[in-house]
């Protein structure tokens, strides 16, 4: 007996691809409205890397995902003749986009993209050595010689669950208020330094890419908007001896197989909660 259902089956996705190729085309739609820069959608193709950011930049013509993120930028893809995206070159920005208006007027923005793949990811903003931070910051010397103890550039002082380091838990209280109280009185300044940079090509915008499946969900809000949203709340010494500073969390990067890079200070966020604000 004769099976015909393999043949069924290939009539059936032929029909199917028929009807797609029919649909009417999404390209050339206006971006949403102002509520565009705080709102999110979808690309079916998902991400890599910031090279594909790029290369849909690029092709925003043919690409409605990089219309929409013209949309949120603040340009009306109507009005757009030309778009120049690229790398810069050390700076906070991880792509550097030029946009034409069909006046003639050209814009230059900076966007600092963060790719996570799950809700509690945290991601990296900042990282460098200790001394490069008291200079930026101008940290009075008694914190710095606490800092130096939180991370293993000056061996334990007393009882410490490590022999290479103190977590901040582990020195005294006032220690850990001056600590506490230096951040909270430089919150912001701190907040924009590791979000923005500094330079022509600091950042001017934070995109957050979600990567879920094959999917990717993503959002762009200007720097300014994420710098009030991740310095926003308390500064506190958390339980595992870290520091919360409003949604950033300060900690001692580690790894490394022990190598001395070990000892630097780094910064991270989570890029998802961008999701949630308003």
């Amino acid at each position: 007996m004769f099976n015909f259902k393999p043949k069924l089956n290939a009539l059936w996705k032929a029909a199917i691809l028929l009807l797609l190729l029919q649909a009417p085309a999404t390209y050339g739609q206006a971006p949403r409205s102002a509520s565009a820069e705080r709102g999110s959608q979808i690309a079916k193709d998902g991400f890599r890397n910031e090279n594909d950011v790029r290369e849909k930049l690029n092709k925003w013509q043919d690409d409605n995902d990089a219309r929409v993120w013209l949309g949120s930028l603040g340009h009306d893809p109507t009005s757009v003749v030309a778009v120049r995206a690229f790398k810069p070159h050390g700076q906070k920005s991880d792509v550097v986009v030029e946009v034409t208006a069909a006046d003639g007027s050209t814009y230059r923005h900076g966007i600092s993209i963060k790719l996570v793949s799950g809700a509690a990811g945290f991601n990296q903003v900042d990282k460098r050595w200790l001394r490069q931070y008291v200079r930026m910051w101008d940290m009075p010397a008694e914190m710095v010689r606490s800092l130096r103890l939180f991370l293993g550039e000056d061996l334990p002082v007393g009882k410490s669950r490590r022999s290479d380091r103190m977590f901040l838990t582990e020195l005294g209280k006032e220690e850990q208020l001056r600590v506490v109280e230096f951040f909270t009185r430089n919150k912001g300044r701190v907040a924009a330094d590791l979000l923005r940079g500094e330079g022509d090509d600091k950042a001017d915008f934070l995109m957050v890419i979600w990567r879920t499946g094959r999917e990717s969900r993503s959002k762009i809000v200007p720097i300014e908007s994420a710098i009030a949203f991740y310095s926003e709340g308390n500064v506190e010494v958390t339980r595992n001896g870290n520091l919360r500073i409003g949604r950033i969390t300060m900690q001692r990067k580690g790894g490394d197989g022990g190598r001395e890079t070990a000892k630097q200070l780094q910064f991270k966020i989570n890029p998802v909660l961008l999701f949630s604000a308003d």
